[in-house]
Parts: structure tokens; C-alpha cells; sequence
């Protein structure tokens, strides 16, 4: 499954009954935090309580970018579970870091690091078996 608006698109990498991986490429800015927030949610309420995003390829994130980042978190919390990053670039952990949120969002260098934040019957298999699905 893949999205893209603006200058934003994210694929599906892979999924399990609580966790999806999630690579998010382009930027997170005001032009793409509907779609941003329209495909986590729609995760969510498929019953995704874990979401690993793959920022490898996020080249930028501002304010609005952050806001969308922050709310995921708190959604994903309330129904116990977790937003985690995976190989957020300088400018993005520079933002987490100056804005202190990145003790409320772990950042990983890896998706597999990410990954093993969560108990194993949490996880999808990674790396997948097949590539991503486009839409």
C-alpha cells in the first residue's frame, strides 16, 4: 500500500496484527499532514497499536511536521502502545532534541532496532519477505 499528496507519499513495509512499518518519504510540513494523519489513523483503527516509521528518506519535517509526530504518539499511547523512528536524518533529531521531544518519541538508527522496542509476538517479520506493495 502506498499514498502520496504533496511532497509526501508513505508505503506499507510491513505489517503484523498490532505493529505496521511505515517508510514516510518527502516532507512532513502543512501540505502533507492530512495525508500524514488520514494513514496512521487509518492503521490505527485497523487495529495497529504499535507503528515503526522508516524516516530514511523523510528530507524534511517543520513545526506542523512535528505537531503530526506528537499527536500519532499520543493516539498510539492511549491504546497502549508506541510511535517509534528509524533512521531519522540530523535535521529531524536536531528538531526532536530542541524541542524535547525526543524522549517522547525513541528514535532508532535502524527499523530492526526500532522493532526491538516491542515483544516479539508484537512485531511483523522484518526484514519482509516480499517488497513493499504500491498502490
Amino acid at each position: 500500500m502506498s499514498t502520496q499528496a504533496h511532497r509526501l507519499s508513505i508505503t506499507q513495509l510491513a505489517s503484523c496484527d498490532d505493529c505496521a512499518v511505515l517508510r514516510i518519504t518527502g516532507e512532513l510540513d502543512r501540505g502533507g499532514e492530512e495525508l500524514f494523519m488520514g494513514t496512521l489513523g487509518a492503521c490505527v483503527d485497523a487495529g495497529h497499536r504499535h507503528l515503526v516509521l522508516d524516516a530514511t528518506a523523510l528530507s524534511f519535517c517543520d513545526s506542523r511536521g512535528l505537531n503530526c509526530l506528537l499527536a500519532m504518539r499520543w493516539l498510539l499511547q492511549r491504546r497502549g502502545g508506541k510511535l517509534l523512528l528509524a533512521g531519522a536524518g540530523r535535521r529531524l533529531t536536531e528538531l526532536l532534541a530542541r524541542t524535547g521531544s525526543a524522549e517522547l518519541i525513541p528514535s532508532h538508527r535502524t527499523v530492526g532496532l526500532a522493532l526491538g522496542e516491542l515483544p516479539q509476538s508484537h512485531r511483523p517479520v522484518w526484514p519482509p519477505a516480499t517488497p513493499a506493495c504500491e498502490a
